[in-house]
């Protein structure tokens, strides 16, 4: 995967979590399918206003929408959860290391030794 692929995907991923209904949604599919209805029960808001919710998480395929006679249940997908979280680590080791260097260069300058 390309390297601006991979940040595009990203992006669609950390723009579908950074609203807290979405995170409430994904939350609920935790625990297994759901219907949009019973996606919709704990909000105070229209179903069209949750299925705009739905239609970002399934652009950012967080979710999956199936089709079982009438009933249509969206279900979680983690794999790009699994790829934002890696990102996450690789930045969070960076800035750990660099967290260190300016420790140790810190306590140079005050003519101690570095922690370790």
């Amino acid at each position: 995967m390309s390297s601006a692929l991979a940040t595009d995907h990203l992006s669609r991923t950390f723009h579908a979590l950074s609203d807290p209904t979405r995170r409430a949604i994904l939350s609920r599919l935790s625990s297994g399918p759901a219907s949009v209805n019973e996606l919709a029960a704990p909000f105070a808001m229209s179903l069209p206003a949750v299925s705009k919710h739905l239609k970002v998480l399934e652009r950012a395929q967080l979710i999956k929408r199936g089709r079982e006679a009438q009933w249509r249940p969206c279900e979680l997908k983690a794999e790009p959860l699994k790829e934002a979280d890696a990102w996450i680590e690789q930045v969070r080791a960076m800035w750990e290391a660099r967290f260190d260097r300016l420790d140790a260069y810190l306590q140079e300058l005050q003519g101690r030794k570095p922690r370790k």
